[in-house]
């Protein structure tokens, strides 16, 4: 079993080098992936801008930024997700966030925040509706015929024709599909209101400890990934478990969670990637327990299945 360890970049700056200066920490250490938080009323660039300005200037790391479903409609999610996948050359993952906050609400005008039963049923269709857009081309539907000039194969690209309660999706996708097939889908999960309603790849826990962790890992069906997060340091705002000591002690800590609980890896929140790069990482490569994937996609580094895509296969059926 591999540990797998990633970062949350929490902070509220929009220089892009201290952006680049953090990925590339995490790049040049072998980390799996790391995201990027975000929140409607902050000034600056959206995190999926700030992953698209980090992806060509990194190689290896995954990036995973936080886009809300409940003011974003998820068609131009679905594209500029997509379109940060094939600038990552496959690297690219989606952390999906739910707002109830009245003052976000207010920034949009749209409507008043809907309960969290009704936001966590809206993301789950969001969900629902960019995963059939990524697929909605087929692999080999660019053709570039020039004898008969068509650029793509019309019978290759599909409509999805959704149609839910908060949104109808005709379709489809004006990007083509992503390098990875279907690019990593993670949600912060507290409880089974999220895991069990939300079709994400990876879910990020908050345990107490250890025995807490295997709680939660038990309750998530086995094909999932689960990170337990834990933030470093007590300056970071969060619900997860806060640690503070040496590099050592948290390496301690990951190894004693890790083979009691059963979790995949670990998400770390840090305003600064150093915090981990600089001794811990070393340090659980010393202990043989984090050794950084070759794998080029983030599907691949995390080990989940190879995404089929639903109407090619419909088809050959």
């Amino acid at each position: 079993m591999t540990l797998h360890l990633a970062v949350a970049l929490t902070g509220d700056s929009f220089d892009a080098d201290h952006w680049i200066r953090q990925a590339r920490l995490a790049d040049d250490a072998g980390l799996d992936f790391m995201t990027f938080e975000d929140r409607f009323g902050r000034y600056g660039p959206d995190a999926v801008q700030v992953a698209a300005r980090v992806a060509p200037l990194t190689r290896h790391v995954g990036l995973v930024p936080v886009a809300t479903t409940t003011h974003t409609e998820p068609f131009h999610l679905s594209t500029a997700l997509a379109t940060l996948d094939w600038v990552s050359r496959g690297r690219a993952g989606w952390q999906v966030r739910v707002s109830t906050d009245p003052a976000e609400a207010a920034l949009l005008g749209r409507r008043e925040p809907l309960p969290v039963e009704e936001v966590l049923a809206e993301a789950g269709d969001a969900i629902e509706v960019v995963r059939r857009l990524w697929d909605s081309w087929e692999d080999d539907a660019i053709i570039r015929d020039v004898a008969t000039g068509r650029y793509i194969d019309r019978d290759r690209v599909h409509y999805i024709d959704f149609e839910g309660p908060y949104f109808a999706v005709k379709g489809p996708s004006i990007v083509p599909r992503p390098p990875q097939g279907q690019p990593v889908v993670a949600a912060l999960a507290h409880g089974p209101q999220v895991w069990d309603r939300l079709d994400a790849d990876v879910f990020f826990v908050t345990p107490s400890d250890a025995d807490d962790a295997a709680r939660h890992v038990r309750r998530i069906v086995p094909e999932k990934k689960v990170f337990a997060d834990l933030t470093v340091g007590g300056h970071v705002p969060t619900d997860a478990a806060t640690f503070n000591g040496t590099a050592v002690q948290l390496a301690d800590l990951i190894q004693n969670w890790w083979t009691v609980s059963g979790v995949d890896g670990f998400r770390l929140r840090v305003t600064d990637v150093a915090d981990v790069t600089g001794a811990l990482v070393p340090e659980l490569r010393r202990r043989g327990l984090f050794q950084p994937s070759a794998a080029p996609v983030l599907r691949e580094r995390l080990g989940l299945a190879t995404a089929v895509n639903r109407y090619q296969e419909a088809g050959r059926a």
